[in-house]
């Protein structure tokens, strides 16, 4: 077969000998001359392959491009690869470069090599101008298991993103950038790398405006500062969105002060701000309270040519209405509509939610009417939530509901701000189980409740002393996938203190800090409070450690509650301890602080060390208020420093402090305590002129002490003018009483000033009926006390179990036993079921009169009634038995209450004892009292005064030196009265057990 001709040169090479006696070759020659080049190009990277992988061998590869064989003919390449551990560092990264490339990514696992931040930084400076391979590496780096691109690798990869215009992957990988900032100091380092990369890249800036602008939407606002100013120093000026974007984040996060200097600088770097700069800025003057100087602000903007939209007003109608100034927002609504700009959605429910907050409904309603006919206006669910949540708020649940109704039937969809204000309002009423509907019907509505719903129904259930619902709650609240937050185990600790369960308190404080929920000043302050109310004081000490070593060392609430707990427990020299190292730590008493220890001091009576508080806090520039001159006043009464009273009186006066309700009451009660109802009345009048309304408190005090002097029917007029019900079957014949007498003619007068008055009582009817009733029982008047209650029950009145218990104690102290049990029989037909304390009562009338077995037949059937005796229960039964000398009785009835968990009261141990007294057995009794002190409880002077008694008719004095010594130490002569629930401080007669001792534990 004959051969064609061969090529003895490349076509190129013939071609170019010819020179320029062809200057413009055919297009046939152009075509082939373009295939000769990529060829020679092809045969110069063949050559480098060939050094970098055959550096001895002969040039094979070449030989066989340059044979006359087609180059489409020849056989596949086999290459012998050298060790790749060998290549150095240069050489790695050269050899990764090329391969990136040509984004053979899969070739790289067959090289040797471990990522490493030196090694992705030196690939990246070598690709800058190539950002796509940049790109590719860089992914493939961050996909690695033991490795991740550290800060410098990120900020070479955003400045070659930037500088190709790859904005979405530039922002992409500055969020994760942003992600890394841990602290200030990461912060300043990456600044400072990305400074370093662009000096030494010379990309663009626009690298900076973004991360400004990332850490501005992301709420770091220290760090967006950080480079807001740092771009100023390097010459560099952010963009108008970025600058934006910061003002918006400082004044959501609350920085409005911040967000005012920002703007300064803005201006002063001469960027020229838009219509949003002015709708932010006049955000952050309402959002300062200061919506004056944004009323400027905008008039100097408008005043300079710039427009402003309907943003802007909202913005200033939000900031008047958070003033609670709805007038303010009307004159913005108008300067709208000479403007030109309508209003929107956003305006009306801003006007909606400010005459909510003022408790203005109807305007409310008027708003919400005029937004329905407007045509460009579409009433939406946040609208009806808003004017629902007003109604909430005032309590007016039957209007919210007609909201409701009215917003589903416009075909609008519930949300979960409606559901909480719902659940929020049914709660503050005490309607809980309303709130449950709400709450489980979430779910119909396609809504998960949120924490706010969780914590609401909590605070519900605590209100209600539901303590266990709530935690039932928490713990589906947890199954939801919601944690408790701080705010919702500071509900729980409120409602454990308030039931007096603190051991429970304490459990749940435990548990709180070993979820790692850090707590603040109001679970603090909560617990502290409740830990003085429960009369523990070793344990409030070491909480107030606890928060000096957190750090709340400038919490004034907390020295507050910490002042307010020791003057509670009479404890004034730890209080003033407390007040001084408040100072010496730096933090500043405020009015709070120096009326509450004022107020210790006055009700224990030490008015001069008062007086000297008072001069302090004036020396600080504090105004003495109206509550410390009340707390004053109060002490002077108890220090019984009359004439000091008047003096007070002009000084306020003096001083531009008008008497408010509560001095008028303290002075009443005052002179009332004094026996000087003249005076009182004086004063009552006096606070009837002066337009204030009498309270119940108030009223009840006038009331008591006419019982308590005698003046009964006196009294029971006044009570009928309170409550507006006939307590005497002909008003004429009491009148006709009334003027044989004159002084009885201001009780006349303040009987008429009742009328009105009476409407104001915040308490129930109940609570006056039963003042009534126990001042009478308490005087003797049991017939009277029958015929008050027979009248009240004509006017519909429902007896509780404090009326019948007041009455069954009545006439058991007066030895009607037979009368006690026919009202416990009244009680049950009524269908009000007695409880613990009407039997206690009951107890106490059988043992009185000298029926101890009837009283333990009824103790031994508490139970078939479905009753558990309680201590007082246990007490009366061994008073008893103490009483007819039966200590054997007394101390089994003592072990079955231990047994049945019922832990002795300082009542049992000081009944004991007395009884053990009085029979000589002195050992017997010294023990019981070290098992006393032994066991925590304190002692009175009544036990120490029984003990040293019996002693002195032993004739051992010794004994009663000790006995002295230990009365001395173990109750030192502090002016603090027990609080215990008995009245064993008074001396008891020859029979034993003082009558006080039972009326205060069966009516209490």
């Amino acid at each position: 077969m004959p051969q064609g001709p061969k090529l003895k040169k490349p076509l190129l090479e013939r071609y170019k000998t010819r020179g320029p006696s062809h200057p413009n070759p055919p297009t046939s020659l152009i075509s082939q001359n373009r295939s000769y080049c990529r060829v020679n190009q092809l045969m110069k990277f063949l050559e480098q392959l060939q050094k970098m992988y055959f550096p001895t061998s002969t040039p094979f590869l070449l030989s066989h491009l340059h044979s006359d064989r087609s180059l489409h003919v020849s056989r596949p390449l086999h290459w012998k690869r050298r060790d790749e551990y060998k290549l150095t560092r240069p050489e790695l990264v050269d050899r990764i470069s090329r391969i990136v490339v040509l984004r053979r990514f899969d070739a790289l696992g067959d090289l040797s090599f471990e990522f490493s931040d030196g090694l992705l930084d030196s690939v990246l400076r070598r690709l800058r101008l190539n950002p796509g391979a940049c790109l590719g590496f860089f992914k493939l780096a961050s996909k690695q298991q033991n490795f991740r691109p550290n800060v410098k690798s990120y900020c070479k990869l955003v400045h070659i993103l930037s500088r190709a215009r790859m904005y979405d992957e530039t922002r992409s990988y500055l969020n994760e950038l942003v992600g890394l900032c841990r602290n200030n100091y990461s912060t300043f380092i990456i600044w400072d790398e990305l400074v370093r990369v662009y000096t030494e890249f010379t990309f663009s800036s626009t690298v900076f405006d973004m991360i400004l602008k990332a850490y501005a939407e992301k709420g770091l606002i220290k760090n967006a500062l950080h480079v807001f100013d740092s771009m100023g120093k390097h010459g560099r000026v952010p963009s108008l969105r970025s600058c934006n974007c910061l003002l918006s984040s400082l004044v959501k996060k609350g920085k409005s002060n911040a967000a005012v200097l920002v703007y300064d600088q803005v201006i002063r770097i001469g960027i020229v701000p838009d219509v949003f700069t002015c709708a932010i800025m006049v955000n952050a003057y309402c959002k300062e309270g200061r919506v004056d100087r944004a009323v400027e602000f905008l008039r100097e903007m408008e005043n300079s040519g710039f427009e402003t939209n309907v943003v802007t007003y909202n913005c200033l109608i939000d900031g008047y209405v958070s003033l609670g100034d709805v007038e303010g927002a009307g004159r913005v609504l108008r300067l709208m509509s000479e403007r030109g700009i309508l209003r929107n959605v956003v305006t009306y429910t801003l006007m909606i939610k400010g005459y909510c907050k003022l408790g203005k409904m109807e305007e409310a309603e008027k708003v919400l009417q005029e937004m329905k006919k407007e045509e460009s206006v579409v009433v939406d669910e946040h609208a009806y939530g808003v004017f629902l949540d007003g109604y909430c708020q005032a309590g007016k649940m039957d209007n919210a509901i007609r909201v409701w109704n009215e917003m589903l039937e416009k075909g609008l969809k519930m949300n979960i701000f409606i559901c909480n204000s719902l659940i929020n309002g049914y709660c503050k009423l005490g309607q809980v189980c309303e709130a449950e509907r709400i709450f489980m019907r979430m779910a119909e509505w396609n809504l998960r409740p949120d924490s706010y719903s969780y914590n609401t129904l909590v605070d519900g259930y605590r209100r209600e002393g539901h303590m266990s619902k709530a935690f039932k709650l928490c713990d589906k609240m947890l199954q939801g996938g919601i944690e408790p937050t701080v705010v919702t185990y500071n509900t729980l600790l409120k409602g454990l203190c308030h039931a007096g369960a603190i051991d429970d308190a304490l459990c749940l404080w435990r548990l709180m800090l070993n979820r790692g929920v850090g707590p603040d000043e109001v679970g603090y302050c909560t617990l502290l409070d409740g830990l003085f109310k429960m009369g523990d004081f070793n344990n409030a000490i070491l909480l107030w450690q606890d928060i000096l070593a957190r750090g709340f060392t400038k919490n004034r609430i907390a020295f507050n509650t910490m002042i307010n707990g020791l003057c509670k427990m009479g404890k004034l020299f730890e209080a003033k301890e407390i007040f001084d190292k408040m100072k010496e730590l730096g933090c500043s008493p405020d009015g709070i602080t120096y009326r509450t220890l004022c107020d210790g001091y006055c009700k224990f009576g030490n008015i001069e060390e008062a007086l000297k508080l008072k001069e302090m806090m004036e020396r600080e520039v504090i105004l003495s208020s109206i509550e410390m001159y009340n707390s004053l006043i109060c002490g002077f009464f108890k220090s019984r420093k009359l004439s000091k009273v008047m003096d007070l009186l002009a000084e306020m006066q003096t001083r531009g402090l008008c008497p408010d309700v509560v001095t008028y009451g303290i002075l009443i009660a005052g002179w009332c305590n004094e026996g000087r109802l003249a005076r009182a009345f004086s004063t009552y009048f006096e606070m009837i002129e002066k337009g204030f309304a009498p309270n119940v408190i108030i009223c009840s005090k006038i009331v008591s002490s006419l019982y308590r002097l005698g003046r009964i029917d006196e009294a029971s007029m006044l009570l009928q003018k309170m409550m507006d019900f006939s307590i005497v079957s002909d008003e004429r014949c009491l009148n006709k009483f009334l003027k044989d007498d004159v002084r009885q003619l201001d009780i006349l007068k303040i009987a008429d000033s009742f009328d009105e008055s009476a409407k104001s009582f915040s308490l129930p009817n109940n609570v006056v009926y039963n003042i009534a009733i126990t001042g009478l029982c308490k005087s003797g008047k049991l017939e009277d006390a029958r015929r008050v209650l027979s009248a009240l029950l004509l006017r519909g009145f429902s007896p509780d179990n404090f009326t019948y218990c007041t009455l069954i104690h009545g006439c058991s102290a007066a030895g009607n036993v037979n009368e006690a049990f026919n009202l416990r029989d009244e009680m049950l037909k009524k269908g009000v079921v007695p409880n613990i304390t009407t039997y206690n009562a009951l107890i106490t009338g059988l043992c009185k009169s000298g029926n101890l077995d009837r009283a333990q037949r009824l103790f031994h059937k508490l139970h078939l009634k479905g009753l558990t005796p309680n201590v007082v229960t246990y007490n009366i039964l061994i008073g008893q038995y103490i009483t007819t000398g039966n200590t054997i009785e007394a101390f089994k009835l003592k072990d079955k209450m231990i047994e049945k968990g019922i832990a002795p009261s300082v009542v049992t141990y000081s009944t004991l004892i007395s009884g053990l007294s009085k029979q000589g057995d002195m050992e017997k009794s010294m023990k019981l009292l070290d098992h006393m002190v032994e066991a925590g409880m304190g002692t009175d002077l009544f036990i120490y005064s029984n003990l040293a008694r019996s002693y002195l008719k032993c004739g051992d004095i010794e004994k009663v030196s000790k006995l002295h010594n230990m009365m001395q130490m173990r109750c030192p002569s502090s002016g603090i009265i027990s609080h215990e629930p008995m009245v064993l401080t008074k001396c008891s007669d020859s029979k034993g057990i003082p009558d006080e001792y039972y009326t205060s534990e069966a009516v209490s």
